[in-house]
């Protein structure tokens, strides 16, 4: 096994020799009897929906627990649970049809792109696409989140905080469907009312969609093995989730104005009549002539209506008010950070935010 105590990319090839054991292990399940094209089906779909991506959240399992270990060397049966935990994450992502990653994230990447009806993810076709594939991803989503269980089981059934680790999953599971669900009906085609979206819509759909999954479930993750109790930790999953939220505001700032060759693809919030914290922002700071501009032009793939409403955003000052947002985010979370009486969860919190603190991509 790589050295943790080497280069990043020694952790990732570490990390990725994990996925390829528990993938073995589940082509190999006892609670199926296989056939050899069943087989060649599964093995083909996890490797075209799963280690892609930068896998930053199952790495972030690994990270948080060493930190919460306070420096002191993982045994090597430490780091493949910390790992096979990371890759549970993966397997989980996946609404969110830019960021997701595998497992848990793959999931609900599959199931994301046929709701959104989405054509490509990570520069290839979406599994619905490929040839032969089509609805059958449908299932292929239900068999990836099934797989979680059964690498839980195989691998935590001994350990004492099992049942913790269950509930945990299944409860951000149901909190990122939800959140979808919130997503998806407030831009229902063909009832796309821009007098629906808020502030407190936007987060709720945030906390809710992205927040639980891609920065409280790796720490949860991490604090269980450590032996931690959760109800003990509520502040900290506070500070995971306004950290969460944070990190959306700033995706959706990027979108309209990152560079595309910095964050990797052309922003398309405004033709698709998304719910951004840019227009939920728009709308409480414009006036009534400026709202006018707003509910004509957001929402349509014409270049033309796109300018204007990037035109308004620069009129009223949106890059300055998400500045003044970062600030105030920052400001607060560390104060909330210094405040948690444990150095070594301190120490956690402090790498996820300098993660993604002023980050252009």
């Amino acid at each position: 096994m790589a050295n943790l105590n080497g280069t990043t990319s020694d952790l990732r090839a570490t990390f990725l020799g994990v996925y390829s054991v528990l993938k073995s292990e589940l082509l190999n399940d006892p609670a199926f009897e296989w056939t050899e094209g069943s087989r060649q089906w599964v093995d083909r779909m996890l490797d075209y929906n799963v280690p892609g991506g930068k896998l930053n959240r199952g790495l972030s399992v690994i990270d948080s627990y060493k930190l919460l270990k306070e420096g002191k060397d993982l045994t090597e049966d430490e780091v493949f649970l910390a790992s096979a935990l990371g890759w549970c994450i993966e397997w989980v992502e996946g609404f969110d049809s830019y960021t997701w990653e595998f497992q848990l994230q793959a999931y609900f990447l599959v199931l994301d792109d046929i709701m959104d009806n989405s054509h490509t993810r990570r520069g290839q076709p979406c599994w619905f696409r490929v040839p032969k594939v089509g609805m059958i991803a449908v299932n292929d989503g239900i068999m990836l989140r099934n797989h979680i269980p059964r690498i839980l089981k195989n691998h935590f059934r001994g350990k004492p905080y099992y049942v913790d680790l269950l509930d945990l999953f299944n409860e951000v599971e149901f909190q990122t469907a939800s959140g979808q669900m919130i997503d998806l009906i407030t831009t229902i085609e063909g009832e796309k009312d821009l007098s629906k979206y808020s502030l407190p819509l936007h987060r709720r759909i945030v906390q809710y969609k992205t927040a639980y999954y891609s920065f409280y479930l790796p720490v949860a993750c991490a604090l269980l093995m450590a032996g931690e109790n959760l109800d003990n930790h509520v502040n900290v999953k506070d500070v995971l989730i306004a950290m969460g939220i944070y990190f959306q505001v700033q995706d959706d700032y990027l979108d309209c104005f990152g560079e595309p060759e910095k964050i990797g693809k052309i922003g398309t919030d405004i033709e698709d009549f998304k719910c951004s914290w840019l227009v939920v922002k728009a709308l409480e700071l414009c006036s009534e002539e400026q709202k006018k501009i707003l509910f004509e032009h957001y929402g349509k793939t014409d270049p033309a209506d796109v300018a204007k409403i990037k035109a308004l955003y620069n009129e009223i000052n949106l890059q300055g008010a998400f500045a003044e947002f970062e600030s105030k985010s920052y400001e607060k979370l560390t104060s909330s950070i210094e405040a948690h009486p444990s150095k070594a969860v301190q120490a956690v919190l402090k790498s996820f935010l300098g993660k993604i603190y002023k980050r252009q991509k």
